[in-house]
């Protein structure tokens, strides 16, 4: 028995890789920690996405190194995305690694933690031959009272600016009753909030015969775990249709949350990005269309600065947009280049201080705009999920229209009740503040 730690980066999708690879990993007798001080053995699941990412991935690979030699650690293994994209460099730079386990190499993880892979290995595999995860896969879960399920693996689509395809392959997409079955026995077993995710969730089933799609697999969802909140992250522009949008509105269980990143409005840089000939009216008329269809719908967006070729105009067009829509939550970044991205051959690069300030600038507006809607809620009462209890009266919380990790969260000050996390209270809005909002039982 080896006491083993695991030091979750990235994506949710990560989340649910490193949660397999810690139930292979008790499934073979080994002990799973929560304390990196302590452990024998050490897997760093890294993402790869964008340079911090990467940067944040290394810094905590050298960190934890240090274990080897200061405390009991006796393996270090780095897993993810970091090993699939930088496979020819990483063994040479971080000589303090035993093993690298590409995207599609995570099953390997106990010959891993048992030393029988050669000292500093990276196995490699094509991420389509690791079998994608089903119902029985042996889970031990991290996020309660959150679980996410994978619906699908991999991407078809070829955005210049994104590496995922080459890390996660193409598109497989689970059977649906797979799926259905798994999300009732979460809700079974107590998770109050089960969120379906893809690296485009609004493409599954596009690869299944005959035809599946997501407007089904959200009813499937929602009827077999009435218990549970169902929410779907994440969206494409092109793939929000009629069915799922019916899908949302009709099923009270389902949050009525839409995160659709757009990237850009500008139809040039939208065109560079390989994202197809969209423009602002297109979007325009697709954000009003989920909000006549959903009342009371929140979106979320992400968008990007800084892309090759980006013009001032293009980004005026962008923050224009922004302001016009009035986005319940929205996230920027700077785009980030590598030599691996077919962006990387585009023309006019833009300086990184002026994608930086442009990025600061969208924030800045979204901060005023986020701070409104906030406000326009104080004395309104919604359903609130305890996540979290603060020991001193106050808990820790999250409505339907804010998303765990990325969005905001809701206080809820509670001194006379005795609540537990999981559970579900009406809240009234007594307060809020740009991102977060604070209440009392109603």
């Amino acid at each position: 028995m080896v006491k083993v730690y695991l030091h979750n980066l990235g994506c949710a999708r990560n989340i649910v890789d490193g949660e397999a690879m810690l139930g292979l990993l008790e499934t073979a007798g080994h002990r799973i920690v929560d304390d990196a001080d302590g452990a024998e053995a050490i897997i760093v699941n890294t993402c790869g996405f964008i340079d911090a990412a990467s940067e944040e991935s290394v810094d905590a690979i050298l960190e934890l190194a240090q274990l080897k030699s200061g405390g009991a650690c006796r393996r270090l293994i780095v897993t993810g995305c970091l090993p699939q994209r930088y496979q020819d460099d990483l063994p040479a730079e971080l000589p303090e690694v035993d093993a690298f386990l590409g995207t599609g190499a995570y099953d390997h993880v106990v010959a891993a933690v048992n030393g029988e892979m050669e000292n500093g290995a990276c196995l490699l595999k094509d991420p389509a031959s690791l079998p994608l995860h089903t119902r029985h896969t042996m889970r031990i879960q991290t996020t309660y009272p959150v679980a996410y399920v994978k619906v699908m693996e991999g991407c078809n689509r070829h955005c210049t600016y994104c590496i995922i395809p080459k890390l996660r392959g193409r598109l497989r997409s689970r059977p649906p009753e797979d799926i259905i079955e798994e999300a009732a026995a979460l809700s079974l077993s107590g998770f109050s909030e089960i969120v379906l995710i893809g690296q485009d969730t609004t493409s599954y089933g596009y690869d299944l015969n005959p035809g599946e799609n997501l407007a089904g697999l959200i009813t499937g969802a929602a009827q077999t775990a009435p218990g549970s909140w169902i929410r779907f992250l994440y969206g494409h522009p092109d793939r929000i249709d009629n069915d799922l949008l019916e899908a949302v509105r009709k099923h009270p269980n389902v949050c009525p949350y839409f995160d659709i990143p757009i990237q850009h409005v500008s139809p040039t840089v939208l065109k560079r990005m390989g994202r197809g000939s969209h423009d602002g009216g297109f979007f325009e008329a697709l954000f009003s269309r989920i909000r006549e269809a959903v009342p009371g719908a929140a979106l979320r967006t992400t968008v990007m600065t800084g892309f090759p070729g980006e013009t001032e105009d293009d980004f005026l067009q962008m923050y224009d947009f922004v302001k016009k829509i009035g986005f319940d939550h929205l996230g920027a970044f700077i785009y980030s280049d590598a030599e691996d991205l077919a962006s990387h051959r585009l023309s006019h690069h833009v300086p990184a201080d002026v994608a930086e300030a442009r990025m600061d600038r969208l924030m800045s507006l979204q901060s005023e705009i986020s701070l409104k809607k906030n406000e326009a809620l104080v004395g309104r009462e919604f359903t609130v999920l305890v996540e979290e209890d603060q020991q001193d009266g106050s808990f820790i919380g999250r409505t339907m229209f804010q998303a765990p990790e990325v969005d905001g969260i809701t206080v809820v000050y509670a001194r006379e009740m005795d609540l537990a996390v999981g559970q579900f209270i009406n809240v009234r809005i007594t307060d809020a503040t740009e991102y977060d909002l604070e209440g009392v039982p109603a």
